[in-house]
Parts: C-alpha cells; structure tokens; sequence
C-alpha cells in the first residue's frame, strides 16, 4: 500500500472513531468558557456580593462548614470572592462504626459569615439545576461516567493529537516526481526539456488547501471547511488535544512523554498510598494551614516569588498529605493558585514545593497548555476565542462525517456498476 492512501484510511477511521466524543466535548467546553457566568446565572442564591466585607480564613470557614454539617468531615476548601467550596465525606458513625450516609458531597458558603449558601452532590443533575454547570463540567471530563468515562476521553484526546499531526499532513500537496506525461518527439525540434510544464512553488500549490471555495458545490464548501478549517486552527486543536491527555492520562501517557523531552515533575504522583487512610491525621487543618504559610513566606524569599493570596487547600486521605496552594507572581492563570506546597500529614514536614513556572521547563509548559485549555488567561476575548473553538470542533467533526458518507455513497455505487455484466 502507498503511504498516502495508508494515512488516508488512518485519519478516516480516527476521525469516525473520535466523532461522538468530539462533539460533545465541544459543545460542553464552549459552555464551560464561561463556567463562573453561567454558575451564577442558573444559582444566584449560591453566591454573594461582597460589598467591601473582608473574606473569612481558610481556618474559620473550614470549621464553619464542619460545625454545619457534623456527620461529615472536610476533605478540601475552594477560595473564591462570591462562595467558598467545600468538599466533604462521611465521617464513622461511633453507633455503629460505619460511615454516616449522605446525599451531599459539597457545602457552598458565604465566604464572608461563613453561612451555608447551599449543598449538593457535585455533579448529580439528578439533583436539578443547582448541579447543571457540575454536570456539564463532568461530562466535558469524563463523560459523566466517572473514571470509565476518563479512560475513553483520556484515548481519545491521544488519538486526536496524534491525528493533528496525520491531518496536518494530508493537506500537503502531494510530491510529483513525473515529467510532463506527453513530451513532444525529439525529431519535431522540440526538447524534452522545453516541453515540461514549470513546476509551481510549494507554496501555490498548498494555498488552496487553506482556502474555502464559497461557490463551489455544497460537498465542496464541506470539504474545505474541513480542511481549510482544521489548517487555521491546527495549532489551538493540538494544543487542546495534548492537554487532554494531561487531564485525563496526566499519570500514565502524558508524564511519560514529558519526561523524555523536558524536566517534568508530579511528586505527589511517587508518594506510595498508605495501609489505611488518615481518618484523624496528626497534624490538624490549622497546623498544616500554619505550616503551609510559614514555608511559603520562605520560599517566596529564597526563590524569588510574591506570594499573593490563599487559593485552596485539600488533603489526600490515602496517602496522607495535605497541599496548601496560592495565587502567586510565578502563577499564569488568572485567579486561579497553582502554586502549591506538600505538607505530611503526620509530621508536618513540608516535603515540596511546586511552582508553575519558572521551575521546571516541563511543569511551565504543563502550566501554558491548562490556562489555554481553560480559558484562563488574557481575559474575555480569549474566552471567547475558547468558546468559538468548541463550536469548530464540532463543525471539523460533523463535516469529516459527511465527507466520509459522501465518499462511502461513491464507492457504493462504483462497485455496484462494476458488479453489472
């Protein structure tokens, strides 16, 4: 088989193959370009004002939401302006030994009194409209299929990047390595050579490929919206494609990569899980949200960073670590604390800091490939730019399906007519 029809057949079937997922990431990350907005749209009641009040602490409103909800212990905080997120799990029932059951996995609150906004199991749209953006979220991630769901959007966003680069090629102009196919006899005065048609520059003969043939045929328009499409965004679509894979492979496929080609680390990724999970970890929240400030006072002096704000804060149960995280100088999403320190949760050692950028060429790397996908920087005209690339995606996956049903209906009828006495 020649090369260019095996990477013909090969970008079909992946493309077919990816479709269905395409869209539907598509659609839901146009959505979630613009996640706070809509959130606050369909919830109003979730989220407050802060007209000039000053937010509680980490501390105060960990205990706060503990204090609303004894059964349940806190398993992270999310800092934001208009409501704090907080993440919860059964605690044991001491009755009965087991873990108390209940119908909510996250408490919303005023981040300024530390009231309850609200609680919901994140992500259940059986619960109605007050998990839509969850559920939407959850499904752009996973499907809405959990870790079953990870796994297929994690193979297909490899698929996909490695697609990039077999589209990418089916756009260039084939090589011809042919003379002119009917030379004049040598014995009429006319050469060979004078009878070749001049070869066009690779240039002019690539240049339709990134253009869109507006009175042609509906199949054409189709095609070189396709093509042309996927040849103007192709550099987004891979970036989009690759960060898919971290989100959803970032332990297995992604780190591997970034390993051989980049210094890349993810410690916390090497810590082993424990026999048993922390149920009462040595080192309190308040402890290790003390410890988490002092060591990142140190750290911005020694590595040269401004430390802004607390961000979040979580604990890993099954490998007994907490990760206090802050918006720093050294972030690059907007509002978003990826600066990050691991403390132990039974020694209160910090065992290591994690910065965004500027410490690691991979993790920088890592950190520009998430804010694009996210839509976390320069502000609402890229977010927009996000939004409008979720909608393409759908169009280059809808029209590589008509091109393929064209191209089948073609073959179809070829060998019907062939099939014929």
């Amino acid at each position: 088989m020649k090369i260019r029809p095996f990477w013909v057949l090969i970008h079909r079937y992946a493309g077919l193959a990816m479709t269905g997922f395409l869209i539907i990431v598509g659609l839901t990350g146009s959505l979630l370009a613009f996640y706070a907005e809509l959130e606050r749209a369909v919830n109003p009641r979730l989220h407050v004002e802060a007209n000039g009040r000053v937010p509680l602490d980490m501390i105060a409103l960990l205990e706060s939401a503990e204090r609303l909800a004894p059964e349940a212990r806190a398993d992270s905080v999310w800092l934001d302006t208009t409501a704090v997120q907080v993440s919860v799990s059964p605690r044991p029932n001491p009755s009965t030994g087991k873990p108390y059951e209940l119908d909510y996995t996250q408490l919303i609150l005023d981040p300024y009194t530390g009231e309850e906004l609200g609680r919901r199991t994140w992500g259940a749209i059986s619960q109605g409209m007050i998990n839509l953006m969850p559920f939407v979220y959850k499904l752009h991630y996973a499907l809405a299929l959990d870790e079953w769901g990870g796994w297929i959007l994690g193979i297909t966003a490899l698929v996909w990047t490695l697609d990039c680069f077999v589209g990418f090629y089916l756009t260039l102009p084939a090589v011809k390595r042919s003379p002119h196919p009917n030379p004049l006899p040598e014995g009429e005065g006319n050469s060979f050579i004078a009878r070749t048609i001049p070869r066009r520059s690779f240039w002019q003969r690539w240049r339709p490929a990134w253009l869109i043939k507006w009175r042609g045929s509906s199949y054409r328009i189709n095609f070189d919206l396709h093509r042309a499409g996927g040849l103007w965004l192709w550099a987004m679509l891979l970036i989009f494609a690759w960060s898919s894979v971290y989100m959803n492979l970032g332990d297995t496929v992604y780190k591997t990569v970034m390993q051989s080609v980049s210094e890349f680390h993810q410690p916390w990724t090497e810590i082993a899980d424990l026999d048993k999970p922390l149920e009462n970890p040595a080192i309190s929240w308040r402890e290790a949200y003390r410890i988490g400030n002092e060591a990142m006072v140190r750290a911005s002096a020694e590595k040269g960073f401004n430390v802004e704000a607390p961000a979040a804060m979580w604990i890993n149960r099954g490998k007994g670590f907490y990760v206090y995280s802050v918006r720093s100088s050294a972030d690059i999403q907007d509002k978003s604390g990826q600066t990050r320190l691991v403390i132990d949760a039974s020694s209160g050692e910090a065992k290591f800091l994690l910065l965004p950028s500027g410490q690691y060429n991979g993790n920088t790397v890592t950190t520009w490939l998430i804010a694009l996908h996210m839509g976390n920087v320069f502000g609402m005209p890229y977010r927009i730019f996000v939004c409008l690339l979720g909608m393409a995606i759908v169009m280059l996956s809808v029209t590589g399906v008509i091109i393929w049903l064209k191209k089948r209906k073609a073959r179809s009828l070829h060998d019907a007519r062939a099939s014929k006495p």
